[in-house]
């Protein structure tokens, strides 16, 4: 069985985390990854204090292993949802979105494992002088916010400049790829993609349907004009989307447009004005499953290939 530094960090059977996806990582979802061996993640998202402390108190009353909250820093409510995380002493915390700076002592005193998404070698030391217990090394095949390095290039990188254990995110779905981060020197995978069409992931059924049928293209990247790329599938609204952004649209209407786009995708299925967050790994998701399933997969597919590693290395 694969174990690693983050196993014990946080107190986990197998180092796998499940992606803090908005609108998409609830309390079902984390609880079942929890159970399964990995690290359940709630997403914050844009939501406030109560609906957190809510879905905190469910996963709860579904498995008593270690779990995590997301925060988006960029969030209207990251003050409140921060101080939520702190009373409610959650085991651990992932950031994104911005730097988690203001948050790092309080988090730290409740006894709170801090471990920021990065981005970029400079944020992943900065974060690690401030405490971090890991960081999270993301790189832009992942769905959702994205930054401009891969994950090949991105996580070797961070790995070189911090002393605190890495995982890698972005472009992960099967075992190769979690063996590939290993070699590369993470010692745990971030997974967000192949969740969405676990059992317990509470999302649309046409959004499962839609990463069932994506093909390796068919993403696209939008928002760079705002400062804030995400990646999703490609349907009518991110081509008209991007059709706006490369127009005279004012940047005040471009952030209308896209208002309320993921939680039409991920709560009411909207396949034609919905936001269908994905990685560009969504042709390599196949078939829906259970979380715990999915963990097992990527953790014996990575033992395999480890395993017969001095067989293709030359």
């Amino acid at each position: 069985m694969l174990k690693t530094p983050i196993c014990e960090l946080v107190g986990i059977e197998y180092p796998v985390f499940q992606g803090g996806m908005a609108w998409i990582a609830d309390a079902s979802l984390a609880a079942a990854v929890s159970e399964g061996g990995g690290l359940g993640i709630i997403a914050a998202m844009n939501a406030g204090a109560d609906w957190l402390r809510g879905q905190i108190a469910e996963l709860r009353k579904r498995t008593s292993k270690p779990f995590g909250v997301n925060v988006m820093l960029m969030s209207p409510f990251a003050d409140e949802v921060a101080a939520v995380c702190a009373e409610e002493k959650v085991p651990v915390v992932v950031t994104g979105a911005g730097n988690p700076g203001k948050y790092m002592d309080m988090w730290n005193a409740a006894g709170i494992k801090v471990i920021p998404v990065v981005a970029s070698t400079a944020m992943a030391k900065l974060v690690e002088r401030r405490g971090a217990a890991a960081v999270i090394a993301e790189g832009g095949e992942s769905g959702g916010h994205v930054g401009d390095l891969t994950t090949m290039a991105l996580v070797p990188q961070v790995c070189d400049t911090v002393n605190i254990p890495v995982i890698a995110a972005g472009g992960i779905a099967d075992g190769r790829q979690m063996a590939a981060a290993f070699l590369l020197g993470a010692c745990g995978v971030q997974v967000g993609t192949r969740f969405l069409v676990a059992n317990e992931c509470t999302v649309h059924q046409n959004y499962k349907n839609k990463i069932l049928a994506a093909k390796d293209i068919d993403t696209m990247v939008t928002g760079k004009r705002l400062g804030h790329p995400v990646r999703a599938l490609k349907n009518a609204y991110m081509r008209e989307y991007f059709k706006n952004e490369y127009s005279t649209m004012s940047d005040e209407e471009l952030e209308k447009f896209g208002s309320g786009a993921l939680r039409r995708a991920a709560v009411e299925g909207d396949e034609k004005g919905g936001m269908f967050l994905s990685g560009q790994v969504a042709s390599m998701v196949t078939k829906e499953q259970p979380a715990a399933e999915i963990i097992r997969d990527l953790c014996e597919g990575a033992e395999k290939v480890l395993g017969s590693a001095s067989t293709w290395v030359r």
